[in-house]
């Protein structure tokens, strides 16, 4: 298949395709894919088909630049949290597991996925594709769709909409190759199984893990797994709610992903979900201000940047770092993954700011057990399991 250009405009010519002269393992219903948005697509089905074998559950993901924003199963959302995500109008969301799994796969990091690539583990549904129609994405892959839903996705980008569907029976070859700078190289393809099995060497006082914190421990870990490296991934209430991804330092990427994990949980504030905004204001905008809302300063200088007559009917309160704090505080029943050893409980610090309460991690570092007793004093729960995500 002819792309447009590769990675960039003047990286021409570009193609894919099968080296053993097979047929690719997706149809193009519509539009034409680029070379990044396959990467997204292909890494992107990987993780979900993963995630919904792990659980049993339907499974989204919204991915970006070749690592995912966010990952979700088909749990119910509560009332608050779809005003958080903007699909409280969406009629039919809880009749529906993939279209919830998308909502909360795009919700947690709405400025992170704006313009993303979606995968699905399911047939993408009327309700799913009602939810795609009003925001703004390059392309979906799925394994199936309505007629209902293809006919509303087609209209998306002036009819231009990336729309692929995967062969969900497709099974890659055991050996795979990639080049950089004219030199090929091949390894084994990871097809480790991140499963319930992994999760049994918990080394923590602490060992009390249900069958949610499971979950949660196990859709972080599979993102980590087609998320580029370095990377720690933050979940909660059966999705990821933060990932700190491509840092050359763990602790970065664990203050990354949990400034994330706090922004979710602060976007859920009746401080946020009340804000004064004039009801013609888009979700784009409401997006971005609330990113920068949570962000201030609690002084009045930090709100005089902004035009508010603009924005909102009404001049919004400040919103004090106190009450984040205690908001933050609140929260429950967290979960991270590592995808590779902590070296140093500092790591373990961050987690607890952000209410971190079960962890895994590969392990095998020489400050195994500082890492161990870090958690042991947050009364956490963490598993070591010896597998490396590394993902480049």
């Amino acid at each position: 298949m002819e792309l447009k250009y590769g990675c960039n405009p003047n990286q021409k010519p570009a193609s894919v395709y099968m080296e053993d002269g097979k047929d690719l393992p997706f149809e193009v219903l519509n539009g034409r894919p680029g070379y990044i948005n396959l990467l997204d697509a292909l890494n992107g089905w990987q993780l979900v088909a993963e995630i919904k074998k792990a659980t049993g559950k339907p499974a989204a993901t919204s991915f970006k630049h070749v690592s995912p924003t966010a990952a979700a199963i088909g749990n119910v959302m509560s009332a608050r949290l779809k005003r958080a995500y903007f699909v409280d109008d969406i009629i039919g969301l809880d009749k529906s597991p993939i279209a919830t799994a998308y909502a909360r796969a795009r919700g947690a990091d709405r400025m992170s996925s704006f313009g993303d690539f979606i995968s699905l583990s399911d047939t993408c549904d009327e309700t799913c594709a009602s939810i795609i129609k009003r925001e703004v994405s390059d392309g979906i892959i799925a394994p199936d769709f309505t007629e209902e839903a293809l006919e509303i996705l087609k209209e998306k980008k002036k009819g231009h909409y990336v729309i692929l569907k995967v062969n969900p029976d497709y099974v890659p070859a055991e050996i795979e190759k990639k080049q950089v700078f004219g030199v090929t190289f091949d390894q084994k393809r990871n097809d480790v199984e991140i499963n319930k099995e992994c999760m049994t060497n918990i080394v923590t006082t602490n060992k009390d893990l249900n069958e949610d914190a499971l979950n949660n421990l196990l859709i972080a870990s599979i993102t980590l797994k087609y998320t580029q490296s370095n990377s720690v991934a933050f979940a909660a209430d059966g999705q990821v709610i933060g990932v700190g991804a491509g840092q050359q330092s763990r602790i970065h990427c664990t203050r990354l992903a949990g400034a994330k994990a706090d922004n979710w949980i602060l976007r859920q504030s009746d401080k946020v979900l009340n804000l004064p905004f004039k009801l013609e204001i888009g979700r784009a905008l409401r997006d971005n201000f609330i990113d920068r809302y949570i962000a201030m300063e609690d002084t009045l200088e930090s709100l005089s940047e902004f035009d508010f007559t603009e924005l909102f009917s009404d001049r919004p309160d400040i919103f004090l770092i106190h009450e984040k704090l205690d908001i933050i505080a609140k929260a429950e029943d967290i979960a991270l993954a590592s995808d590779a050893f902590f070296p140093f409980g500092d790591n373990i610090d961050r987690a607890y700011q952000s209410k971190v309460k079960y962890v895994v991690q590969a392990g095998g570092s020489i400050r195994d057990s500082q890492v161990i007793d870090t958690c042991n004093k947050y009364d956490m729960v963490m598993i070591c399991n010896g597998i490396r995500l590394f993902h480049h």
